[in-house]
């Protein structure tokens, strides 16, 4: 058997936020004029051939008069995206000689070509850097994307502006410099305080700190004006700054669609809030290219849906599986691909159509027939995945007029929430749990986190009978129930702690 005679240049593709290795080969041999691109390209791939050829003219290059046949192995792995344009301009530069035969050997590439021979930003580079990392591989990409590439901590990263100056690199009349990166993380920036700016609800903001504490899912129902969306806000403001862990993936899930901000890595909770008419592929993910959709870019930060009786159902249902397992698996007819999903969620809906319901001054004449009918919108096992359920009422005139210095409690909120939860984080490793908050904790562990004294195991045991409480509330309300114990810094789950958490999951 005769050996591979062309050239050989390494990129990736995309499944979910991994990255997995495709192999460019690029081969030109005698025959008629052709230049044929296989292993499954989609259009964006397939375009590639007009943008090369044309970037090559700009510099003054023709392709050869001869068959050039490029394949992208493995062929039965489906290739999206433009990024594959600049690893096929590399491979036809090498098999043509105009780049040493060796130079491309120790290198991932990928970027998108211009006309004239720029190399433009592609999404998706921290991803690709990580795996070019973990292979010992260095890393091609285009300049601006070069901060971002740094991220994933490998020095040998060449972040080109065009096809020029890789050309130039590689045969040694100009170097490039590596792209430079911060030495540690962006500035965290300063939160505005919203929960001081939210006059009265004590009732809403003890909510709030529980859920923070604990990271559970909440549900805020209540009249126009009561300050829903401003207290949804406020939650993420509570949340302790992402971990460098947390960081890294956030920042690779939101570069698969090129949305990260100036510095690069992202420190900040992200905070989604789609519009209620958003559609199902944009809150779960999905489209041509199986895209992350808003629960994966929430994804450690908080997922805000207001009114949310006003979403279509099946976009509701769909969002079933990821409360449950913090990811969301996208099955295509060519694609399998799975996000991180690990939201906090926020919802908010009035009591009715026209909001008035617990006002009867107010309330239109067809109350209470258009609450039911309203809230019926949302199913029960939707309902029944969300931890804490909270009445907010309507501000009095006095407490709108009230001086803000009572409402000074945002600083020492936040503080303790942050204790709680590492002191929740010590305890998973302790007791070799894989769930660091209490929100995610798998119900067979339960008992281990939250041991009950023998007058709350009599009380759960009473409440139990007379609601008829489902498995999955059971394990929701003990959640809730060791986040508040934790909040008081008690060891075992009180039957005080118990009334609490059946408050909020039984006020609806």
């Amino acid at each position: 058997m005769r050996p591979f005679s062309g050239t050989n240049v390494k990129t990736i593709a995309f499944l979910g936020i991994e990255a997995t290795g495709v192999s460019v080969q690029v081969q030109i041999q005698a025959g008629l004029p052709a230049f044929t691109l296989v292993g499954l390209p989609d259009k964006a791939v397939a375009e590639s051939r007009e943008r090369i050829r044309a970037a090559l003219f700009s510099l003054g290059l023709a392709l050869p008069a001869r068959r050039i046949t490029v394949n992208l192995a493995p062929a039965d792995l489906q290739k999206e995206g433009s990024h594959y344009d600049l690893p096929i301009a590399l491979g036809l530069l090498t098999a043509m000689g105009v780049l040493p035969s060796d130079a491309l050997e120790e290198y991932c590439i990928l970027g998108e070509l211009g006309l004239d021979g720029q190399i433009a930003r592609v999404s998706g580079v921290l991803a690709a850097a990580v795996y070019a990392h973990a292979c010992h591989l260095g890393l091609i990409c285009p300049q601006a994307c070069g901060a971002e590439a740094r991220w994933a901590g490998s020095d040998n990263v060449l972040a080109a502006p065009d096809l020029v100056a890789l050309i130039e690199h590689f045969k040694g009349t100009q170097v490039l410099t590596p792209p430079s990166v911060q030495s540690a993380l962006p500035p965290e920036r300063p939160p505005k305080g919203l929960l001081n700016a939210i006059k009265g609800q004590p009732l809403a903001k003890r909510a709030l700190e529980i859920a923070a504490a604990g990271g559970h899912s909440i549900l805020l129902s209540g009249p126009p004006g009561a300050g829903k969306s401003l207290l949804a806000t406020a939650l993420v403001e509570l949340l302790p700054e992402l971990t460098p862990e947390e960081s890294l993936e956030v920042t690779m899930i939101h570069s698969l669609i090129s949305a990260l901000p100036e510095e690069g890595l992202i420190r900040a909770r992200p905070f989604r809030d789609p519009h209620h008419s958003a559609s199902l592929v944009s809150l779960v993910g999905g489209g041509t290219q199986a895209k992350p959709g808003e629960i994966s870019l929430a994804h450690c930060g908080v997922l805000f849906l207001d009114e949310i009786p006003e979403f279509a159902r099946a976009t509701l249902e769909a969002l079933r599986q990821p409360l449950e397992t913090g990811r969301i698996s996208i099955a295509r007819a060519q694609m399998h691909v799975s996000y991180p999903a690990c939201f906090q969620l926020v919802a908010a809906m009035n009591p009715c159509p026209c909001g008035y319901a617990s006002d009867p001054e107010r309330a239109c004449s067809r109350f209470p027939r258009c609450a039911e009918a309203y809230k019926s919108r949302i199913s029960g096992p939707f309902l029944d995945r969300i931890d804490m359920f909270v009445v907010v009422e309507d501000i009095p005139l006095g407490d709108l007029l009230a001086p803000s210095d009572a409402e000074a409690s945002f600083g020492a909120i936040r503080a303790h929430v942050e204790t709680v939860r590492q002191h929740q984080k010590e305890r998973a490793h302790k007791l070799g749990l894989p769930a660091l908050l209490n929100a995610h904790v798998e119900g067979g562990h339960i008992e281990q986190i939250a041991p009950l004294e023998a007058a709350s195991q009599a009380f759960l045991e009473k409440v139990a009978e007379s609601k008829k409480i489902s498995a999955r509330g059971y394990h929701r309300l003990m959640k809730v129930a060791r986040t508040i114990a934790d909040l008081e810094g008690a060891e075992a789950v009180t039957k005080m702690h118990l009334a609490e958490a059946l408050h909020f999951r039984w006020s609806r």
